[in-house]
C-alpha cells in the first residue's frame, strides 16, 4: 500500500502541561490549525502516510509520551473513506463519504 495524503480532525485532552502538548502537536502537524480548549486542543491538518491507524497510533504514541492518560478521538480522511478512532481503538468501519 503507497502513502496517502490524510486530512485529520482531532480533540486532544490530557493533564500534561498545554506546552508540553502544544510541542508533540507542533512537531506533528507544522502547518495544522491548533487550537486551545477549555480541557484540550482541537486540531486539523493534513499529514502523509501509510494508513489512518497507523498515523492515528504515531500521533497517540507521541502524546502518551508527555503524559500517559492523554486521550485522542479523531476522524481521518482521505479519499473520500472517513475512519474514527478513540484512542488506538477504531470506532466503526471506514465508510465512503458522500459527495
Amino acid at each position: 500500500m503507497g502513502r496517502r495524503r490524510f486530512s485529520v480532525e482531532a480533540d486532544i485532552r490530557s493533564k500534561a502541561s498545554a506546552e508540553a502538548i502544544r510541542e508533540v502537536l507542533n512537531d506533528t502537524f507544522p502547518a495544522g490549525s491548533i487550537t486551545a480548549g477549555k480541557e484540550g486542543f482541537l486540531v486539523r491538518a493534513e499529514l502523509e502516510g501509510e494508513s489512518a491507524r497507523e498515523l492515528n497510533r504515531e500521533l497517540l504514541s507521541g502524546l502518551r509520551r508527555v503524559e500517559r492518560r492523554t486521550t485522542l478521538r479523531a476522524v481521518w480522511r482521505s479519499e473520500g473513506v472517513v475512519e474514527r478512532f478513540f484512542d488506538y481503538t477504531p470506532r466503526g468501519t471506514p465508510h465512503i463519504e458522500e459527495p
